[in-house]
């Protein structure tokens, strides 16, 4: 049995929950991964749902969002539910 898709999966759905907080604060790509000392293709990525950042990853991208991480995987989650 293959599985019907989803419409959108929780990596992307946390990609665009990031992308919305970085846009709000009017940071560049650029700018947010110097906040997190992270690389800028590794935002790119995130963004995209191609990448799942792990929990030190998602406490720097957090603090540089001046968010929490639970609030980033709440509205993921969320967003994801809404969509899927």
């Amino acid at each position: 049995m293959v599985p019907k898709p989803r419409s959108r999966t929780v990596e992307h759905a946390f990609g665009t929950v990031v992308r919305q907080h970085r846009e709000r604060l009017a940071l560049s790509q650029e700018e947010l991964a110097f906040r997190a000392d992270l690389h800028r293709t590794y935002i790119s990525m995130l963004e995209r749902g191609e990448r799942c950042p792990s929990l030190g990853t998602l406490v720097k991208l957090a603090k540089a969002l001046g968010t929490r991480g639970s609030a980033l995987l709440v509205a993921a989650e969320k967003a994801a539910e809404t969509d899927g």
